[in-house]
């Protein structure tokens, strides 16, 4: 049995801040009355001990007084995610809390932002558009909910993207290059009136590049989606943007098909094998993903022990860097190795894994050609994470053609 979640001590800061300053509502509040209750999730599998524990609201918010004289009407269940919460209140007003602290205000269209708001509250008018995106495991969700177009500005290339949406948006000039998250295109980002920048947690390493967005008037929002220990936590940032972008029925239906997915990988019989999940940087050092990561989770869901599980993170990041001796100690013996295609580009073959670090010939997997590289579409599908699993399945046991992954030779 999987053992509950734990807070990291960053969490608990960051929900100590938000406690003080939240207006939310009570846990056990229901849907908001002007919007019919959601269905209950249409998942046959038993609620797994993760789901079971967690709060309805995120951050855990406790019983609060109003929002700048609105009453809450209710919180968004979440089943599995943690890094964010969604609070409504009377009028449709809904308030998102990120992981950071951070809270944004929708305001439905032809509605005025209520008077009184905290200062630190982002108001984001709906229909929201113009916003520049860097976080590319966002584009699915906004794909998904038919607001593509709510994205004006792009942080990666055309060539880049897996989202057929971006890719075509690219191509016919509706969405444009604006420069990555380190060296925004700032001029072109204020001329033609970007109104959000969603960023993936990478611009942290940046602080320069986020205060200079939002010198410019141009809120910013951290998408921690990465963050979400459990694989269908990632998957339920759906709802997160349903309600950013006023479809939070939609968001709760493709969310419920998602869990039905992810039921039939449960259960998938043992397969004995041993694996190992990581890339290489420019200098041939091995990163990999910190234990109890949602990889770390997927890797045994489908069967087979994950040989780097011992590796634990430095607070939150989603990244772990190894020292060499550890990781061909750790992993030489692997019967299978998964090699992130995503952050230094695709492998093509084997001869340039060897390239990158020419130690990779001693290990058991190179010698036996079942080294397998995820296809960069693999981590702009947030949404498919029972596609994820099933796949990692299919390279263990050699039964089936994975999706999202393709083997070096």
């Amino acid at each position: 049995m999987r053992k509950p979640i734990r807070a990291s001590a960053a969490f608990l800061a960051a929900l100590a801040l938000a406690l003080s300053t939240l207006s939310a509502c009570s846990p056990q509040s229901q849907e908001p009355s002007s919007t019919p209750p959601s269905p209950e999730p249409v998942s046959s599998a038993a609620p797994t001990p993760d789901s079971a524990q967690a709060p309805a609201s995120a951050l855990e918010a406790e019983e609060g007084p109003a929002l700048a004289g609105l009453a809450c009407t209710g919180s968004t269940e979440l089943a599995y995610a943690k890094q964010f919460a969604i609070d409504h209140f009377e009028g449709g007003y809904v308030l998102l809390t990120v992981e950071d602290g951070s809270r944004y205000l929708t305001v439905p269209e032809g509605l005025e932002a209520p008077q009184g708001l905290d200062k630190d509250i982002v108001v984001l008018r709906q229909p929201l558009s113009d916003v520049y995106l860097t976080a590319t495991a966002a584009m699915c969700f906004f794909e998904a909910l038919g607001h593509g177009e709510a994205i004006r500005f792009s942080g990666t290339q055309a060539k880049d993207w897996s989202v057929e949406y971006a890719q075509q948006a690219m191509a016919s000039g509706e969405m444009v290059y604006a420069g990555k998250y380190r060296e925004p295109d700032y001029e072109l980002l204020t001329a033609q009136g970007c109104k959000l920048s969603i960023q993936s947690t990478m611009i942290n390493r940046v602080p320069e590049a986020k205060e200079k967005l939002l010198e410019l008037g141009i809120p910013v929002l951290v998408d921690y989606s990465s963050f979400e220990e459990h694989p269908l936590g990632r998957s339920e940032w759906v709802k997160f943007y349903g309600a950013l972008l006023g479809e939070e029925e939609q968001a709760q239906a493709l969310f419920q098909e998602q869990e039905a997915l992810f039921a039939k990988t449960e259960g998938l019989p043992a397969t004995g094998r041993t694996a190992a999940y990581f890339y290489f940087t420019a200098e041939g050092q091995p990163i990999t993903r910190p234990s109890g990561d949602y990889i770390t989770k997927m890797i045994e869901m489908a069967g087979a022990e994950n040989l780097l599980a011992h590796v634990e993170g430095e607070g939150k990041s989603a990244t772990v860097t190894m020292e060499m001796e550890d990781f061909y100690t750790s992993a030489k013996d692997a019967d299978v190795l998964l090699y992130n295609g995503d952050m230094t580009g695709q492998l093509e073959s084997l001869e340039q894994l060897l390239a990158l670090n020419p130690l990779m010939a001693d290990f058991k997997a190179v010698q036996e050609g079942n080294v397998w590289c995820a296809k960069r579409e693999m981590f702009q599908a947030t949404l498919e994470m029972g596609t994820v699993v099933s796949d990692f399945h299919k390279a263990f046991t050699g039964e089936g053609e994975p999706e999202l992954l393709y083997k070096l030779s």
